[in-house]
């Protein structure tokens, strides 16, 4: 049995897969709210034999991260519940991992970071009048943008939690405008913007 919409799949092994012990695995699984790593899919293995009851989930991740655990208890739905508990701490010591790894001490420098400011002007393009038009967007998302003010290291740590393409800060030390991007893992760049944005 798969959820489509969560991209979920429950099988079972020597048992078959009700709809409540389906409902109840999958639920578990989309109340896990965590950011980092984001969840692609999920698969749980239920397995019963005699007094031996088991439970398996293995979530593939972004960032080609995949966390496995499973529980042997006497209740299976026990043991789907102490496997999704394991699972959070796994993901929790991922992003920890995470945190460390990009945090440095605010006197120190990110080695990994070799950053190229731009002024804003590099976003301007000439036009050629003669090039095809540009196709139509299938689709516009309009979101709204908390703008927040952040030390660089900070910035580039929510990108790469976050899985987003770029993040847009105030630099809490020289109060302008930036937007730090991914330009190879390891490797990021900053656009500086305008000093009319200050304010």
């Amino acid at each position: 049995m798969s959820s489509e919409a969560t991209n979920i799949t429950v099988t079972g092994r020597h048992i078959e897969v009700t709809d409540a012990i389906h409902d109840f695995a999958v639920k578990k699984i989309q109340a896990i709210h965590i950011e980092y790593p984001r969840i692609v899919e999920a698969r749980v293995v239920v397995d019963v034999q005699k007094d031996r009851q088991l439970a398996e989930i293995v979530l593939f991740c972004a960032d080609h991260i995949t966390i496995q655990a499973s529980t042997v208890s006497s209740d299976l739905y026990a043991a789907i519940d102490e496997t999704i508990t394991k699972i959070m701490r796994r993901m929790r010591k991922h992003k920890t991992r995470l945190l460390k790894h990009f945090r440095p001490h605010r006197s120190e420098s990110i080695r990994k970071l070799d950053e190229t400011v731009y002024q804003e002007d590099v976003l301007d393009q000439d036009v050629d009048i003669d090039a095809p038009e540009d196709p139509k967007p299938v689709r516009i998302t309009r979101e709204g943008y908390d703008l927040r003010t952040m030390y660089k290291e900070d910035a580039i740590m929510e990108l790469e939690i976050s899985g987003k393409p770029f993040v847009l800060y105030r630099n809490a030390r020289r109060n302008v405008l930036q937007i730090v991007y991914r330009l190879c893992p390891g490797e990021y760049s900053i656009i500086e913007l305008g000093n009319e944005l200050k304010a």
